[in-house]
């Protein structure tokens, strides 16, 4: 069996400069997928033409929009950059370019050429769960983030607020409360 390798992690992207490079529809989705996890990314997006709905997405989100061709000056001051025009070419010039900076670099539909891929994400309040087919099927992403929309309670939020307060509260070192906290937990999972 194949073994996903890849080491998740959760981004503060409002304290990472994001730079989008295209203005179609993939970036349009990426950008649309980016702001409704983080609603106050910093974005900036570069392309010769913008959708209208990418216009307004970044109107009300503060996103920049710069008109013109990719270059790679534009990646100073960049952690992470998204390539995702229809041309290969452009595309994997991004992804070296990045590679040469140490920038983190996700090329649309291009497993090779990403550093990091974008998964699905289930988000409801402070708990937030990230799914990844390790770039080999989006569609099967989708599935699974609409199961555990489903399955997890809207007031899991509650729960994850009482027990930081109750958390709060626990006396002992570190082992200890743990072990305290695993004990009054252990209940969210039931066993078959």
């Amino acid at each position: 069996m194949e073994r996903n390798e890849l080491y998740p992690v959760f981004l503060k992207v409002n304290n990472l400069n994001v730079l989008i490079v295209g203005g179609g529809n993939v970036a349009e989705e990426k950008l649309t997928f980016l702001l409704k996890s983080s609603p106050n990314a910093k974005v900036e997006m570069i392309s010769p033409m913008y959708r209208e709905a990418t216009k307004e997405l970044a109107k009300n989100h503060q996103v920049k929009l710069y008109k013109g061709k990719y270059k790679k000056r534009l990646l100073k001051k960049k952690h992470i950059v998204i390539a995702t025009t229809d041309k290969p070419s452009v595309n994997e010039k991004v992804y070296a370019d990045c590679r040469k900076r140490s920038i983190l670099v996700n090329v649309a539909d291009n497993p090779p050429f990403c550093d990091f891929y974008m998964g699905g994400i289930v988000t409801k309040g402070n708990v937030k769960v990230a799914i990844s087919t390790n770039g080999k099927s989006p569609t099967t992403a989708k599935r699974l983030r609409q199961f555990f929309e489903d399955v997890i309670p809207e007031n899991i939020d509650d729960l994850v607020k009482n027990l930081n307060e109750y958390r709060k509260t626990i006396k002992g070192d570190f082992e200890e409360k743990v072990e305290t906290l695993n004990e009054f937990t252990k209940g969210l999972v039931n066993k078959k």
